[in-house]
């Protein structure tokens, strides 16, 4: 797969994520695509139990796996302004971003408000240097104070994420179906209370360092039999494509090969190493070579 990255997000988005830690897409999508991708999800959220445990919450069902659950989720996933944006804020400490994750959530009426919260957290990283994941948070119904909407820390991201107590009241971010929410993998938020009689459903997708362990893991929630449906890019961020240097390699190739015809065949190591490695290795074996 090319190293080549998304057409370029507005620089206004760009700034007001990395000066706030979030910004709300206003209209990103049709609210009809929201319903159908609500509708087609219908099944999952009646047969999935709910959560154990006090983080996920109790009153709260989620699931992943969209994409394969409905293709409908892939004009989400992909959609290009916000893909542009993860690619452009995580460009710096990575060579490809993959997805992180793919989750719908369910808030039932009498959830408790979640712990406050950084996504980045469950890496063991420098906190305060580096922006590992971009959070995109999908209403498929309206997400208001009284049932569970998402709570966002203004300012709490990046260096400040050396702080662990929240500073100040949060924001309420009141949203419509169509609406996005984008925040920083190290910005502190969580899902308020549901107080109302509704259920607050939605979906979570994120974007994270192409050489970190994801939230979900991507090759069993897409095997080869289903991500050979997929398309080229699709595949790609869904973690069939090698991050350089040879990392997520399968026989030392590409993991796209699995989806080929010749998945089967015997394969030969092939490197893939970044500019500067490839350089240092034709140097040095051009020294050897001229020894003998």
């Amino acid at each position: 797969m090319p190293h080549d990255r998304a057409a370029c997000a507005g620089p206004d988005l760009v700034q007001a994520l990395s000066t706030n830690g979030y910004h709300i897409l206003r209209g990103a999508l049709p609210a009809a695509a929201v319903e159908a991708l609500d509708r087609a999800l219908v099944p999952a959220f009646d047969e999935t139990p709910f959560c154990q445990g006090d983080f996920y919450g109790e009153r709260t069902k989620r699931f992943g796996r969209l994409l394969a659950r409905s293709r409908d989720t892939e004009r989400f996933v992909r959609h290009a302004e916000v893909l542009a944006l993860a690619e452009q804020v995580l460009a710096p400490w990575c060579d490809t971003i993959q997805l992180n994750l793919a989750q719908a959530i369910a808030l039932h009426p009498g959830a408790l408000p979640q712990l406050p919260h950084r996504d980045q957290d469950m890496w063991r990283g420098a906190i305060g240097e580096v922006e590992y994941l971009v959070n995109v948070m999908w209403p498929f119904t309206d997400y208001r104070a009284d049932n569970g909407a998402t709570l966002i820390w203004p300012g709490s991201h990046g260096a400040n994420a050396l702080t662990d107590a929240p500073t100040g009241d949060p924001v309420v971010v009141d949203m419509q179906p169509g609406d996005a929410l984008l925040f920083l993998g190290s910005t502190l938020h969580g899902a308020g209370g549901n107080e109302s009689r509704d259920i607050r459903r939605g979906m979570i997708i994120s974007y994270c360092l192409g050489w970190l362990k994801p939230y979900e893991n991507q090759w069993l929630a897409y095997p080869p039999a289903i991500a050979r449906g997929f398309s080229p890019e699709l595949a790609a961020l869904v973690g069939y494509r090698q991050h350089r240097p040879n990392l997520g390699n399968y026989e030392g190739r590409c993991p796209s090969v699995l989806l080929s015809d010749s998945a089967d065949a015997p394969l030969g190591a092939i490197d893939e190493l970044r500019p500067d490695q490839a350089e240092l290795v034709a140097a040095y074996v051009a020294d050897q070579r001229r020894r003998r």
